[in-house]
């Protein structure tokens, strides 16, 4: 017998939840809690190019014009590419008038057809996808200029316009974008149509293929006056024709004021063009050839998964030396000139080294008493007077240091470098090149070596001169008995402040250094000027610590180094200079705090028993002003107005700059320094003998003046 369900009772309503249930749960303990406001809401991902607009210096170097010249880089590296692979012949870059590039070869042609996973064109996802191209892989090169792939989309991410074009199949078809947005430009009305497809421009023969790319940079992201030289692309392009011999660029600048005249260039030689092309001067060699084949393994994620796969490197170097001593070094990877160096450039290094050192100078009459005192070694300054050299190393895949591609970091590439330099080198060196080429650059090695090891003894010889003790002082110098800690060096300006100094000071402890020059601006001047310099020389020798990075404090002479000058413009900058060559040569006096400026007044009055100092004019008129608070009248004080320290009687100026008990001193500090090294460039620009920099300074900075205080 079937049973009767119950009857199912209304549910009663839930009985009323405080206010404090009715609010969503209570998200995890976060920083946003904590008041800080770091939760996961700040958190933010960047899709598509707005990575590369966020940051741009990550991916181009920065917003200057650096940066932009590297958007012209980019383009000009996937044309070069193509004719590396051998599918291209021809590249033309063009500087229109209205500010846009445009670069363009006869390659192959970015492929036009469907994507299987975007679902676009290629041709859009090149230009519109981070690490999106043909170079991973290795199906489309074997070895190319960029493997990061981000090419052609970060040029179209900081730029406003950019069009693109493809002969493939017969046709021109183009593709545009308007920031970053893609679709054509209608032909009849030039209005901008969002959308994938691609636009067929006009038929074409079958054959005929290339790819051509037109940008306008977004100005808005790059720096005001950010600029693309002609020249720097000029440069770029030629070294590129070494790479690729028969490859042909062509180089036009259709802005206003740009030459009328296309740059054209085209290399057979390949790098010893290159290497040839920059020796200047007289040859000391021929160009010597190197080159060579070898792989290595390395360790790269496959399919997720990391595996051993072999990779060929291929070395090729071109080198020759001239007689005089500006060297010239250019190295690349695949087709990319890698300004920065990396891994190959190290090898290539230290196989010159070693194979110079090891082959050439081994026995070298010449350095024959260098040997004896293990001086013989030649450096690798000394190797690369007047050397001109080209490296070139091709190989899938390279890593490199940083977006901009301009420092290899491949680690297996130096060893290679180096075995396969030093062997070439060792029997060029050994007698596979003319002996007289041979003889000429051992005799250029060995001279520079000669002069370099001469040039340090004399340094050395300085240094031991500047740290003798009594004996060898400057003939101006008016030492002091006792020297130590509680002895001090008095600086004064000319033979004038001389005379009174030397008559006012406690001969016991305080010596007197006269300056009869302008020191030498250490701030600018090379370490041989700065030695060479009869003050400077002057000033290192009766300290008695050396200079430089040699600089004892312990060894110095005197506790405390005073600055006496006048109180005039020159005396400002005789003080600028001072301060400089202690900053440069001589620092930790200013970081133990021993270096002082006396503070001579301008103006004295004595009254009665008191003698009245000021500094300043409005000092001066401020303490008249007290003295004639009761009875006195002005009239009645005299004020006596130093035009220099040579105007001092002797008492005048030991009270004021020499006695301990009354005199004014002003500890000079590391800022201080730095604010005058500062001040004595300026005093150069304004006060020296180059008139052209003095007029570029002044234009530059004539609307800080007020017009109207102008005789014009």
């Amino acid at each position: 017998m079937a049973t009767k369900a119950p009857t199912k009772k209304p549910a009663k309503k839930p009985a009323k939840k405080p206010a404090s249930a009715k609010k969503p749960a209570k998200k995890p303990a976060s920083a946003k809690a904590s008041g800080n406001g770091y939760d996961a809401d700040a958190i933010q991902t960047l899709e598509g190019l707005e990575a590369v607009r966020k940051r741009p210096g990550m991916y181009i170097g920065g917003t200057g014009s650096q940066g932009l010249m590297h958007l012209v880089w980019e383009l000009i590296d996937n044309a070069v590419d193509e004719a590396a692979a051998g599918h291209a012949t021809r590249i033309d870059v063009t500087l229109h008038r209205d500010q846009t590039v445009e670069v363009a070869d006869n390659g192959r042609g970015i492929p036009i057809d469907e994507h299987a996973k975007r679902k676009v064109s290629a041709l859009e996802v090149v230009f519109t996808e981070l690490h999106a191209g043909g170079k991973f892989g290795g199906g489309a090169y074997g070895a190319s200029g960029g493997l990061h792939g981000v090419g052609a989309s970060v040029v179209n991410a900081l730029s406003s316009r950019l069009i693109a074009q493809v002969d493939r199949d017969g046709h021109t078809w183009e593709l545009a974008f308007r920031n970053r947005v893609a679709g054509h430009v209608d032909a009849k009305t030039r209005k901008f149509r969002a959308g994938h497809e691609l636009h067929k421009v006009k038929k074409i023969a079958k054959t005929k293929t290339g790819t051509r790319v037109r940008f306008l940079p977004d100005r808005e992201l790059f720096d005001a006056d950010a600029g693309i030289d002609f020249d720097e692309i000029c440069d770029r392009v030629t070294r590129s024709c070494h790479l690729v011999p028969g490859l042909k660029v062509r180089v036009h600048d259709k802005r206003t004021g740009g030459r009328k005249e296309p740059f054209e260039f085209v290399s057979r030689g390949g790098l010893a063009d290159l290497v040839d092309s920059h020796s200047e001067g007289d040859r000391a060699s021929e160009v010597i050839s190197l080159s060579g084949i070898e792989t290595f393994t390395e360790r790269v994620p496959v399919d997720g998964k990391m595996r051993d796969v072999e990779r060929e490197c291929t070395v090729q170097v071109a080198m020759r030396w001239v007689k005089g001593f500006d060297s010239s070094f250019h190295s690349f990877v695949n087709t990319i000139p890698t300004d920065q160096g990396g891994t190959h450039v190290t090898g290539f290094e230290r196989a010159l080294t070693r194979a110079v050192n090891d082959v050439l100078l081994k026995d070298a009459r010449k350095l024959a008493k260098l040997a004896k005192a293990n001086k013989h070694r030649a450096t690798k300054d000394d190797i690369q007077e007047g050397l001109v050299a080209a490296i070139k190393i091709e190989f899938p895949e390279p890593q490199f240091r940083g977006q901009t591609k301009q420092e290899l970091g491949t680690p297996a590439v130096e060893k290679i470098v180096y075995d396969i330099v030093k062997s070439g080198l060792a029997d060029w060196f050994g007698g596979s090149g003319p002996k007289t080429h041979i003889n000429a650059v051992r005799e250029k090695i060995a001279t520079a070596i000669v002069n370099r090891v001469a040039s340090k003894q004399v340094l050395e010889n300085r240094r031991k001169a500047a740290s003798m003790g009594s004996t060898g002082m400057p003939d101006k110098l008016a030492d002091c008995r006792v020297h130590g800690p509680d002895a001090e060096l008095v600086i004064v300006e000319g033979d004038s402040a001389a005379g009174p100094a030397k008559m006012g000071r406690n001969s016991e402890n305080t010596a007197i250094l006269p300056l009869r020059g302008k020191v030498v601006n250490a701030g600018k001047a090379t370490l041989k000027q700065v030695l060479d310099n009869a003050e400077a020389q002057s000033l290192f020798t009766a300290i008695g610590a050396g200079q430089g990075k040699d600089f004892d404090l312990d060894s110095a002479r005197y506790g405390r180094i005073i600055i006496l000058c006048d109180a005039d413009v020159d005396g400002s900058h005789i003080r600028c200079l001072l301060l400089t060559l202690i900053h440069e040569y001589m620092q930790p006096l200013l970081e133990a705090g021993r270096v002082y400026a006396a503070q001579p007044p301008l103006y004295s009055c004595r009254v009665g028993d008191t003698l009245h100092r000021a500094f300043t004019e409005e000092e001066r008129d401020a303490i008249t002003a007290e003295l004639t608070k009761g009875r006195r009248k002005a009239t009645n004080l005299t004020w006596n107005r130093f035009k220099g320290l040579g105007e001092m009687n002797v008492d005048e100026l030991a009270e004021c700059a020499l006695d301990r008990d009354s005199r004014v001193l002003r500890r000079l500090t590391m800022e201080d320094a730095r604010q005058a090294k500062d001040a004595a460039r300026l005093f150069d620009v304004l006060m020296g003998s180059d008139v052209a920099q003095r007029r570029e300074y002044l234009i530059k900075n004539s609307a800080l003046l007020d017009p109207g205080t102008l005789d014009i």
